[in-house]
């Protein structure tokens, strides 16, 4: 057997700290999120005075530093908020991801220390919602040949493009975009860069009107002729791409944390339904058909919740987690997707109703096999880390 193929022994317990933030978030989620789930997803409402509660909560900047206002939390504990969060509504949940892992988390990692200092306290305390631009309308998986550019002109950056796809699009105060810099296909082409809300030439463009996922705003931004300083660039000239893949990692912990929420509510309902619910003078758990589908949803469940807190560890220890993540990802999305499909299954009739709650987990699942790189991304890149050797 080769012994690069052999991973190294992992294993996994929450920690009291997790226990207390676990706790601290389903009580925060009880009160101020789960009487609003359904009018907020059939409105599609983007509810911004929330994420400023969260962000008192420290639910918005878990993974920067105190000395920024945040939490100063690791991946394990980030984890624990997502998925804890995407338990009750999977919106909410995914919000909270991209504002943490997406623009915040670029900004914490790429950023210089005046860049810092100027958007993290502001980031990880609510006051600002933040958005990071990489996808365009005919560049998803295929960012390498973006077409929004930034040209120099003085000391300054002229941006001219439309970005699509992105959470808080329009309610950002704050967002992180990847513009192209150099020749399409070629290395080092394009750079990252902070643009402020309210700057001249930005602005939101089509709402999308969506399957899942609803409370979670998603809009174009367009850029026309956007001017930002020089000092507003984050790393070297050309450093973008390789700075979005890095930040993809992250954010694919984020979304299998997520996938991992969604199929714990999934699960939870079921489960409690399945005990409650009577047929043939017996609750419908006591049929094979029934709690096979119970059994085969708590272990996948768990399969995922481990996948993803090895990569957790690995991305707190600052080591590579390029695989780990895209397995975690992957798995977890793809779990998310098959325990709610089963839920609804075991509500029968009414889990196609919107008076139960696993048709919303129904819907929003599928998003986490699409959002930050398709399944089919993670297996190219999973497919390309073990080919190497």
């Amino acid at each position: 057997m080769n012994a690069a193929a052999v991973e190294s022994p992992f294993t996994f317990a929450p920690t009291e700290n997790m226990k207390m933030i676990a706790q601290s978030v389903r009580d925060f989620c009880e009160k101020k999120i789960r009487p609003h789930v359904m009018e907020w997803d059939e409105k599609q409402i983007f509810p911004k005075e929330l994420f400023r509660e969260m962000g008192h909560q420290g639910f918005m900047g878990v993974l920067v530093s105190h000395d920024y206002g945040g939490a100063g939390l690791g991946y394990h504990e980030y984890i624990t908020v997502v998925s804890e969060i995407g338990k009750v509504c999977g919106a909410i949940g995914l919000s909270v991801a991209a504002h943490n892992s997406l623009c915040s988390g670029h900004i914490n990692q790429f950023g210089n220390e005046k860049q810092r200092a100027k958007y993290l306290p502001k980031l990880a305390t609510g006051e600002w919602i933040g958005a990071w631009g990489l996808t365009e309308p005919g560049t998803g998986s295929d960012a390498g040949n973006m077409k929004c550019t930034a040209k120099k002109e003085g000391s300054d950056w002229i941006i001219n493009g439309t970005k699509t796809w992105i959470t808080h699009g329009n309610s950002s105060d704050v967002l992180v975009i990847i513009a192209r810099t150099g020749e399409p296909r070629t290395k080092n082409n394009s750079t990252a860069f902070i643009v402020e809300r309210g700057v001249k030439g930005l602005s939101a463009g089509k709402k999308e009107n969506k399957l899942g996922m609803r409370a979670s705003e998603t809009t174009e931004v367009i850029l026309d002729n956007v001017r930002i300083p020089d000092e507003n660039r984050m790393g070297e000239v050309g450093d973008g791409f390789a700075q979005a893949m890095q930040v993809l990692d992250g954010g694919r912990i984020s979304i299998a944390a997520l996938s991992i929420g969604i199929a714990k509510g999934a699960y939870e309902a079921s489960l409690k339904y399945s005990q409650e619910r009577q047929q043939f003078d017996q609750p419908i758990s006591h049929f094979q058909g029934i709690s096979f589908k119970l059994a085969d949803m708590v272990a996948q469940i768990s399969a995922a919740e481990l996948l993803t807190h090895q990569a957790a560890e690995l991305k707190d220890r600052h080591e590579k987690v390029t695989k780990q993540s895209a397995m975690a990802k992957y798995y977890a999305s793809e779990v998310a997707v098959r325990v709610a499909t089963d839920a609804v299954q075991i509500f029968g009739g009414y889990g196609y109703t919107k008076d139960f709650p696993v048709e919303k987990f129904y819907r929003d699942s599928k998003l986490c096999t699409i959002g930050e790189g398709t399944s089919e991304i993670q297996k190219l890149v999973i497919a390309r880390e073990i080919l190497r050797g």
